[in-house]
């Protein structure tokens, strides 16, 4: 189970961190994502991660502003969003996968398990 946290109203230029810890099933290695979606938009993954932590990959639109991390002994992930665009405009999803843990994936259908989204907006 995957709970994020931490979207909210902000400013363009401004600044966000999203939480999401995980619980249950943590013994076994998975690799972490953060999707987003906004109205009418197919779910797009912002930034992943993989168990050691030591790959990470971006999306072109947020690269250099948006900074993927975790704490394995927190079962934890986050997703520090800077100067922050009203395009970032979105629910926010953490997402875990299974299969990928060492070789990062985008796509939506290869993550196992998925947290209620977290709603982020950003005023221009």
């Amino acid at each position: 189970q995957l709970q994020a946290s931490g979207g909210g109203l902000v400013q363009a230029g401004g600044s966000l961190r999203l939480s999401c810890a995980a619980s249950g099933r943590t013994s076994s290695r998975y690799g972490l994502g953060w999707f987003r979606q906004a109205p009418g938009k197919e779910r797009e993954c912002v930034a992943a991660i993989s168990w050691s932590g030591g790959r990470t990959l971006y999306a072109d639109s947020v690269k250099g502003r948006f900074t993927i991390s975790r704490d394995n002994g927190e079962n934890s992930v986050y997703l520090q969003m800077n100067s922050l665009k009203p395009e970032d405009t979105a629910v926010y999803f953490c997402a875990a996968s299974l299969a990928y843990s060492a070789v990062l994936t985008t796509h939506y259908f290869r993550y196992d398990y998925w947290g209620r989204g977290t709603q982020v907006t950003v005023s221009s």
